[in-house]
C-alpha cells in the first residue's frame, strides 16, 4: 500500500508536463511566426521625377505576413523635412499581428502650402510591420526618390503665321516649346492633335497637323498646349480664320433585295441582334453599332504615326473615277423609299470607275492596316507621317501587307463591294490624328503649297 502513494504524484507530473508541452509547442510556433523577416512593401503607382504646383501621390503599402504597423512619407529639401503622411494601424494583440495587410495611400502635395521651392528634393517613404524583429519594432522598408520641384510652365512660340482653315478641313501649325519632354499639340474644340519633333534640326521645334471637325464651325476654340513632366501647362492662341462649310443632305434607299444580298456578310459581327431579328433590324445594328466600332478601330490605328514626312505633292485620286458621294454628306436611310430608319454622316468620298479597278496609293507611306473591317469591308490604311493617314475601303482584293512601305501610284488593291457597299466603288478618306477630314484639300496642289509646303520651307 505504501508503494502506491508515490505512483499518483508521478502520473500527475507526467500529465502536467504533457499539458505544458501542449501549450509550449504552439506558443513557440507562434513566436517563431511573429519573428518572420519578410519586409513590408511600399509601391508607388507610377515613378515620380517632377512635381509641379500640385501633385497627387498614389501608392500601395502591403504586408501579408504580420500586417502593417505604420506608413510614413516625407519630402526633404535643403535640410528641412516636411511630413506628408504618417499613419499607424491597429494590432490584433500580442500574438495576432496587424489588422491591416493592404493600404492604398493617396495624398495631395501642394508645393506652396508646404513651403517648397523649385529645385532638387528627396521623397522619403518608410513602412513598418508587426513582426517581433528589431526588438518588437518590426521589419522596415525605407526608400528615397530623387525628385525635382518645378512650378514654372513651358512657354510656346507659334512660328507659323498663316492658318486659313475650312470647316471639316485640315491645317498645320509650327511652334517652339521652351523645354524638352513636354506633351504638346494643337487643341481644336474638344479634340487634341499631338505635335511631333524631328522635321527640323531644332529639337524644340514641333509641327502639328490638326483638323476642324465637320460639325464645328468658325467659333471653334483653337490654341497650342504644352504640359511639362511636372504637370505645368501653358496655352497660347494663334491667328487663324475658319471658313464655314455646308454639307449635302442625301437619301439612301434600303430595299429588301439589298438587305438579302448584304446582311449575310455581317452575321459574324451581329452580337446584340436576336436570331429572329428582321433583316432591317440587323441592318440598323450594323449601320449604327458596327460603324461606331469600326471607326474606333480606325482611330486607334491612327494614334501611332511615324515622325517622318513620307509624302510629297498632291495626293492621287482614283484614275478615271466619278464622285458618287461627298465628304460629310448627312445621310438619311429610307426603307423601301418611305420610312427613315437611320441617319449617319459619310466620312469620306465615294469614287466609282470600272469594276475591280486598280487602286493606287495616293502618296508615299507605310501600310498601317490591311484587313477586313466591318462596314468598310477589305480596307487599307496608309501612314504618311506626323499623324496623316489615307484610307481605302470596300476593296475586292488587298495587295499589300501591314508594315510595307509603298510609293505614290503603287497598286494597293482593287475596288469592290465588300462591307456595306451597294455597288463597286472606292471609299476614300483622309484622317488627321483621329479625325476624318475633307480629302478634296489633299488633291489640290495649290492648297498643299499654301498650307503645308510653303509654310515648312519658310521656317526651315
Amino acid at each position: 500500500m505504501a508503494a502506491n502513494k508515490f505512483k499518483l504524484p508521478r502520473l500527475l507530473y507526467v500529465l502536467i508536463a504533457l499539458f505544458l508541452c501542449g501549450l509550449a509547442i504552439p506558443l513557440v510556433r507562434m513566436i517563431v511566426m511573429r519573428l518572420e523577416g519578410k519586409i513590408p512593401v511600399f509601391q508607388l503607382e507610377s515613378a515620380i521625377h517632377d512635381i509641379g504646383t500640385s501633385y497627387t501621390l498614389k501608392g500601395w503599402a502591403a504586408d501579408q505576413e504580420s500586417g502593417l504597423r505604420r506608413v510614413w512619407i516625407a519630402i526633404l529639401q535643403q535640410g528641412k523635412e516636411r511630413v506628408l503622411f504618417d499613419q499607424a494601424f491597429p494590432s490584433r494583440g500580442f500574438f495576432g499581428g496587424g489588422e491591416v495587410q493592404n493600404q492604398l495611400v493617396s495624398l495631395e502635395i501642394n508645393v506652396d502650402a508646404l513651403g517648397l521651392s523649385d529645385g532638387d528634393a528627396l521623397l522619403r517613404t518608410a513602412v513598418w510591420d508587426y513582426s517581433y524583429r528589431g526588438w518588437w519594432t518590426g521589419n522596415r522598408t525605407y526608400a528615397e526618390h530623387k525628385i525635382l520641384i518645378d512650378t514654372q510652365p513651358p512657354t510656346i512660340d507659334v512660328v507659323s503665321r498663316t492658318h486659313n482653315l475650312n470647316q471639316g478641313g485640315a491645317g498645320l501649325a509650327v511652334y517652339r516649346v521652351s523645354e524638352p519632354g513636354t506633351v504638346n499639340g494643337v487643341q481644336a474644340g474638344d479634340s487634341f492633335f499631338p505635335g511631333y519633333a524631328g522635321f527640323f534640326s531644332d529639337p524644340n521645334l514641333y509641327i502639328a497637323f490638326f483638323a476642324i471637325p465637320y460639325d464645328e464651325g468658325p467659333e471653334s476654340r483653337l490654341y497650342v498646349r504644352a504640359t511639362d513632366p511636372a504637370g505645368n501647362t501653358w496655352k497660347t492662341g494663334f491667328a487663324h480664320h475658319i471658313n464655314p462649310r455646308y454639307f449635302k443632305q442625301d437619301n439612301i434607299i434600303i430595299s429588301d433585295a439589298f438587305l438579302r444580298r448584304k446582311m449575310p456578310e455581317f452575321e459574324h459581327a451581329l452580337n446584340t441582334a436576336k436570331p429572329s431579328a428582321s433583316l432591317l433590324d440587323r441592318f440598323i445594328e450594323v449601320n449604327r453599332e458596327l460603324r461606331k466600332a469600326n471607326n474606333t478601330t480606325v482611330k486607334n490605328v491612327c494614334k501611332k504615326s511615324e515622325a517622318k514626312l513620307h509624302w510629297e505633292g498632291p495626293f492621287l485620286r482614283l484614275p478615271g473615277s466619278a464622285r458618287k458621294a461627298g465628304f460629310a454628306d448627312h445621310r438619311k436611310y429610307r426603307y423601301n423609299d418611305k420610312k427613315i430608319v437611320d441617319e449617319q454622316v459619310h466620312l469620306g468620298i465615294d469614287l466609282a470607275s470600272t469594276a475591280h479597278s486598280p487602286v493606287p496609293a495616293a502618296n508615299n507611306g507605310r501600310v498601317a492596316f490591311a484587313e477586313y473591317l466591318g462596314i468598310y469591308g477589305k480596307t487599307v490604311l496608309l501612314d504618311h507621317g506626323f499623324g496623316l493617314f489615307s484610307m481605302y475601303a470596300h476593296l475586292s482584293q488587298i495587295k499589300v501587307a501591314r508594315g510595307r512601305v509603298v510609293s505614290k501610284g503603287d497598286v494597293i488593291g482593287f475596288t469592290g463591294t465588300t462591307g456595306l457597299a451597294g455597288g463597286d466603288h472606292l471609299h476614300y478618306a483622309m484622317i488627321v490624328g483621329h479625325t476624318f477630314v475633307n480629302p478634296v484639300e489633299w488633291w489640290d496642289p495649290n492648297w498643299i503649297k499654301h498650307n503645308v509646303t510653303d509654310k515648312l520651307k519658310a521656317i526651315k
